[in-house]
């Protein structure tokens, strides 16, 4: 079908430009219900394996935090406690809204007439998709800069300091989902009408409001990469060395490999979706507002992206409850402690050393 073929949904508010409703054809929807796509198990496994993931990996945290003493190693837990709070809170949210619209089948312009639900579930989707993206790219930011100028005073993050860090990325996250409710754009329902997004229509608006969300997303996402990067030729450099291959920094490498997962994970399950936003957005300004609806095949390919961003808040917490030292050294027994970062600096004045040590 074309962008303007479809047919408008039932109910005086199906066609209006300035609600939640009609951005794709609603009989489509229903006479696919029992497509594979749009199964109500999709989202009641995924949500159910995802908050226990994430519930388990907050607990095995929370343990290890009580048993360290580390100063870097306790504000990358803050990060990571962040991130696993966001993505359980996340997916908490949305199905409480999802699952029950699947087993239930309510009309959302009954139910939902002012759009005062479908927005507060478009913001839960921006707020809870971002977070992870903007925490790990601070995480890859704090790694880099703990590992390339160990020594700097700015690099010593206090617990406190850390949640602060983390408390301003959710308020970050938090005022960019509130663009639509404060009038950039807005969210519109989504097929096959159990959740609702921002609007791919081609309006000023939802324009900038699209183009913000998935540029900061890749950006996020580019700014993990470099910073990963530089950071793990870094560790290699020193694992490389002859004069250091007995003085491994273990704590730092295990951040790393943890750092480096969360960051595959995220380019794998969020890069699709956001290269798809800027494709389907840049791909509509010829055709000005004439658009009105979306066409099926467009609203599906949403719907099979953000299935694989829900296995981005599935697979979060497995990178850290896998790639412990704990669970690693059962595998490679060869894995001992050694000494800390400060190895790699054995001509440091002694006095200096012991102040480091001491802090």
């Amino acid at each position: 079908r074309g962008w303007g073929e479809m047919e408008p949904l039932n109910g005086s508010a199906a066609g209006r430009s300035d609600t939640c409703f009609g951005v794709f054809n609603a009989s489509d929807a229903h006479n696919n219900a029992q497509n594979s796509i749009t199964s109500p198990w999709f989202s009641t496994a995924f949500g159910l394996i995802g908050l226990c993931s994430n519930l388990f990996a907050l607990c095995v945290l929370l343990s290890s935090s009580r048993k360290l003493s580390s100063r870097a190693r306790s504000s990358f837990l803050v990060f990571l406690c962040g991130l696993v709070v966001t993505d359980f809170m996340g997916l908490l949210v949305t199905a409480s809204v999802i699952i029950p619209y699947h087993f239930i089948k309510f009309a959302w312009a009954e139910v939902d007439p002012g759009c005062h639900l479908c927005n507060f579930l478009g913001f839960s989707m921006v707020f809870f998709g971002q977070c992870p993206l903007l925490l790990g790219a601070t995480m890859a930011g704090e790694r880099f800069f703990g590992i390339n100028h160990p020594f700097s005073r700015s690099t010593n993050i206090s617990k406190r300091r850390a949640w602060s860090i983390v408390g301003l990325v959710w308020g970050f996250s938090c005022l960019l989902g509130l663009l639509p409710v404060l009038g950039l754009g807005r969210y519109t329902l989504q097929y096959p009408s159990s959740w609702c997004f921002l609007t791919l229509l081609p309006d000023t608006g939802n324009i900038v409001f699209c183009l913000l969300f998935a540029l900061l997303g890749i950006f996020s996402v580019l700014l993990s990469f470099v910073f990963n990067t530089v950071s793990v030729v870094t560790l290699c450099r020193v694992y490389h060395d002859r004069a250091a291959v007995q003085r491994r920094r273990d704590s730092e490498v295990e951040m790393m490999v943890q750092l480096v997962g969360i960051m595959i994970i995220a380019t794998i399950c969020w890069m699709p979706l956001l290269i798809f936003i800027v494709q389907t957005v840049l791909q509509q300004l010829p055709a000005g507002s004439r658009i009105q609806m979306l066409p099926t095949e467009t609203q599906k390919m949403l719907l099979i992206y953000i299935r694989m961003v829900t296995w981005n808040q599935i697979l979060d917490p497995w990178v850290y409850i896998l790639f412990r030292r704990a669970v690693l050294q059962r595998v490679y027994p060869s894995l001992r402690p050694r000494p800390s970062i400060l190895s790699l600096y054995p001509v440091l004045n002694p006095s200096l050393r012991r102040k480091l040590t001491a802090n």
